[in-house]
């Protein structure tokens, strides 16, 4: 309780950018808590995956290639399924409305990112206003008339309390967004397998009628 009651009072004594801060630190959580769900269930899916669709793609078992998207689920088994629907549709610009595809599928994988990039560089600046503001306070013309020097010094250092904080927030989010852009870009990488595989199967098929 006694560590609660200090950790309330430092946050009180950081200022109103604290409050900031303190919306962006959940932020971060309740995104990361929300990709880490939606990448887990991705990664559940998608185990083994390409080695399961590679050969049946090859050897134009499109039927067999279908079902082991149907059944394994999540987006890079759709992207595959919606790429071979295409092909048997008859659909001309294949490779565009593919590439299409992917891009949609990439946004998705993306989403709220950008909200953790964004925070990175928001947080220190958050911190940066909250010092500022702290130290107008502290060195305000009340406190000189005052004679009260240490009331100064320490609302100095009451003040970086924010700088600390926002920096805290800002490396947090900064490795959250490392780890899932990490994660994003094996995904992207399959997906680019996918579509080279697809197309280049496709070309031949056409190719030897």
């Amino acid at each position: 309780m006694e560590f609660i009651a200090q950790s309330f009072d430092v946050f009180r004594k950081g200022g109103f950018a604290m409050y900031l801060i303190l919306f962006c630190s959940l932020a971060v959580i309740g995104i990361a808590w929300e990709r880490f769900a939606y990448y887990r269930e991705i990664k559940a899916n998608k185990d083994q995956f390409i080695d399961q669709v590679t050969p049946l793609i090859k050897r134009n078992d499109w039927e067999a290639a279908l079902f082991v998207c149907n059944q394994t689920g999540g987006i890079v088994a759709d992207v595959t399924a919606r790429g071979i629907r295409y092909f048997e549709e008859g659909v001309e610009i294949y490779a565009t409305v593919l590439e299409g595809e992917i891009a949609i599928a990439i946004e998705r994988l993306s989403e709220n990112l950008n909200h953790l990039s964004s925070i990175v560089t928001v947080a220190p600046l958050l911190g940066l206003l909250g010092t500022v503001l702290g130290m107008i306070s502290s060195f305000s013309v009340m406190n000189i008339k005052n004679g009260q020097p240490l009331a100064i010094t320490g609302g100095v250092g009451e003040a970086l309390v924010a700088t600390a904080s926002g920096l805290c927030v800002a490396i947090l989010s900064m490795a959250v967004y490392s780890y899932f852009t990490h994660k994003l870009d094996r995904i992207i990488t399959e997906l680019d397998q996918i579509r080279v595989l697809l197309i280049a199967q496709i070309k031949q098929v056409k190719t030897h009628g």
